[in-house]
């Protein structure tokens, strides 16, 4: 069978899985959702800052919720991958003519699926709250594209460990070893002029800015491609990067 074939067959596995535990979607938006509620209402006063870029908390914050489940959630696919291999299906998947790269392509594709429908219920629950977005739908399309192949990227990390580990504590140890570090030194949270210095030069590096503010601009402002091109280019970066050292672990380990 085709590349393209086995991917499909392999992608409607992965997601008849998810929604026989559709928990498993509502339990990783715990925190993004508590942020949401909680966390937006701690810091609703920055909006009175001199200087402080959105009307309102709410508005500024769902972009960087967004991209803080595309990061947390992303890091599931290792875990999964461990489970794969532990559990056998690997094994027997490479004993049939599934093309082999359609087996990591089927598992990131409905990952990134994951994330984009997560992406969308973070969304929904913002612009109930009040977080209208400035570019309506079109503008909802684009930032369910950037946090998809963001989750894409950083999943790709995440199934590189797991390939080299085999070990799901490890993933997740990992993934909290990374994950707050990087979101609090972006401008997911706060302005970039509301860092120290030093916070700053990092926000400038770190991925995660480049998407939020894409996101950002989308909801507050519009279609500023000055800002939105340049996340897709770290974004694609990142894919490029992320996969070709996960193909490289895969052939290693089915090898």
């Amino acid at each position: 069978m085709s590349l393209i074939q086995d991917s499909w067959h392999l992608f409607n596995r992965t997601n008849t899985k998810l929604i026989r535990r559709p928990f498993l979607i509502f339990f990783s938006l715990f925190q993004p959702i508590i942020f949401l509620l909680l966390f937006t209402q701690l810091f609703s006063r920055f909006a009175g800052v001199p200087g402080f870029p959105a009307e309102n908390y709410l508005l500024f914050a769902v972009p960087g919720i967004i991209l803080q489940n595309s990061f947390t959630s992303a890091f599931q696919s290792g875990t999964a991958i461990v489970e794969d291999l532990k559990s056998g299906f690997l094994a027997k998947m490479l004993v049939t003519q599934a093309n082999r790269q359609a087996i990591l392509l089927g598992r990131v594709a409905a990952d990134s699926a994951r994330v984009a429908v997560q992406t969308l219920i973070i969304y929904g629950i913002g612009y109930a709250m009040g977080a209208h977005s400035a570019t309506g739908i079109p503008g909802l399309l684009i930032i369910l594209l950037i946090s998809a192949l963001f989750g894409l990227g950083w999943g790709g990390i995440s199934i590189l460990i797991g390939l080299r580990t085999k070990n799901s504590e490890t993933v997740f140890a990992i993934a909290g070893f990374l994950t707050f570090p990087l979101l609090f030194m972006s401008t997911a949270l706060v302005p970039a002029s509301f860092m120290p210095d030093w916070m700053q030069n990092v926000s400038k590096i770190n991925p995660i800015s480049y998407g939020v503010d894409a996101i950002r601009v989308l909801m507050l402002s519009g279609f500023e491609w000055h800002t939105i091109l340049p996340a897709f280019a770290v974004i694609g970066s990142l894919i490029v990067v992320t996969m070709g050292a996960v193909l490289y672990q895969f052939r290693k380990v089915v090898g």
